[in-house]
């Protein structure tokens, strides 16, 4: 553990733990028991995740945020007191206080009273205060139509704006051991120990920038140490054993991406380069809270077994917006497949799909969209595939088709539709998997910008 006032040490180790909500439980285990870190870093938010966890909450005020984080931190909470790991997690959701009280009740079951001291961010939650700021002028429009918040205000289930590193830095100047946050950028929770371990300053850009690209690299976990990896795939070692990311970060600026020892994966530049592509926008300007990191700049070398360092990273003063992720119905969806054998099974799967459509129509049930995929004949290609692929000698294919409309009786009577097909569509039905789909909810997502100026993080801190 790093002391308040201490000398900024050499090397600051940030390890990643997950990637996404329902990563790999035995990530974040691994990483603390495997070798030296100093911080363990775990993403859990998605933009869809937010609505999820305030429909949670919405039914028990108890609830709300990645419930899969308590049970982890009771599992490695005495290990991160030993060995003096603080941890850095956006699991709080959309109800970080009740997360930090659950964490805390887990580590008095532990008897680790008086050694635990956790961090609460606040603030970026915005539902409830969505029509004072439409009235004070913030339309909170639509990144990608234009359309202004009014236009979907009674529909929507969830608000929060992206908070940056600054909020989680001060706490860990509190001295938390563990900062739990709501909606924090996946970038923000590396940068955030960076700040705090070497005294980085607000405008220090090219060091900020540095910072959001080391947590740009592993925000995604093995993403970038051999998993969903194009690059010679097929010659990645173990990846049954993969070993998840490590940012080993200097004060300069300069960080190597490195994994513990003994573990599968590969960390190499290739695999770096893939993530550091991943969901990106205009490379020149990577927008953060925090700054804007100019991708162009990154340089990649290797530096030894599974090491890649990352050096060069230069950075623009941040915007005075932040970005505001909002979750809003709908309407119903619902999706049901078939599978159809051979001989002749993308013609049957196509007969199929032709006879519950006309079924559909007689019913005069209307729909604001049919889509069917026919898994196995152009799913994923398309025409390039229906092109270039021997349709009559397919084995199998997978007919999928689903609905979507703000009538839920129509998606209803549609999910009662498919499974006759079985005995009165065309032969050799081989599978219904999942049986007779269910009528879901659909959250649509709606990107905005707000005023930095109109979102107060809070911080506090729960002693254990």
């Amino acid at each position: 553990m790093i002391s308040k006032g201490s000398p900024a040490p050499p090397t600051v180790r940030i390890a990643a733990g997950q990637g996404f909500w329902g990563d790999w439980l035995e990530a974040p285990y691994r990483q603390v028991t495997g070798g030296p870190i100093d911080y363990l870093m775990l993403d859990y938010l998605a933009e869809v995740t937010m609505s999820i966890l305030q429909k949670q909450k919405s039914r028990d005020p108890t609830l709300g945020y990645a419930k899969d984080f308590v049970p982890l931190m009771e599992r490695i909470l005495p290990t991160l007191v030993e060995r003096h790991i603080k941890v850095i997690a956006n699991a709080g959701g959309v109800n970080p206080p009740a997360c930090a009280e659950a964490v805390a009740a887990a580590a008095r079951r532990l008897r680790l009273d008086g050694k635990v001291r956790i961090g609460v961010v606040t603030g970026d939650d915005l539902l409830g205060r969505l029509d004072g700021l439409v009235a004070r002028g913030h339309e909170l429009t639509n990144l990608d139509t234009g359309r202004p918040l009014r236009d979907v205000r009674d529909r929507v289930r969830s608000a929060n704006a992206y908070l940056g590193a600054w909020p989680v830095v001060e706490a860990l100047r509190q001295g938390a051991d563990i900062v739990i946050t709501g909606r924090v950028t996946d970038t923000g929770l590396t940068l955030a120990p960076m700040i705090h371990a070497f005294g980085w300053k607000r405008d220090d850009w090219d060091l900020l920038a540095a910072g959001t690209v080391a947590g740009h690299t592993i925000e995604c976990g093995a993403q970038c140490s051999g998993g969903n990896c194009l690059v010679d795939w097929e010659r990645i070692p173990d990846l049954a054993n993969v070993g998840y990311p490590i940012v080993e970060a200097h004060a300069d600026g300069t960080f190597d991406i490195t994994k513990h020892p003994s573990t599968g994966g590969r960390i190499s530049v290739p695999g770096v380069t893939e993530q550091l592509v991943y969901e990106m926008g205009n490379p020149a300007e990577y927008i953060t809270p925090d700054c804007i990191a100019d991708f162009t700049t990154i340089r990649l070398a290797p530096a030894g077994k599974d090491r890649v360092r990352v050096s060069g990273v230069r950075g623009k003063p941040a915007t005075d917006k932040l970005k505001v992720s909002i979750a809003y119905f709908y309407g119903y969806k619902a999706v049901g497949t078939l599978v159809y054998a051979w001989p002749d099974a993308y013609k049957k799967a196509k007969a199929a799909d032709g006879v519950l459509r006309q079924r559909l129509t007689a019913l005069g049930l209307e729909f604001e969209a049919i889509l069917t995929e026919f898994v196995g004949a152009g799913a994923t290609h398309g025409v390039l595939a229906l092109e270039t692929a021997d349709l009559d000698a397919l084995p199998e294919v997978q007919l999928r088709i689903g609905v979507r409309s703000f009538d839920a009786a129509a998606v209803e009577r549609f999910t009662r539709e498919i499974a006759p097909l079985i005995l009165n569509g065309p032969p050799s039905v081989t599978g219904f998997a999942g049986g007779r789909p269910k009528p879901e909810e659909i959250v649509a997502y709606w990107p905005a910008l707000v005023d930095k100026r109109m979102v107060e993080p809070c911080v506090e801190i729960v002693e254990v």
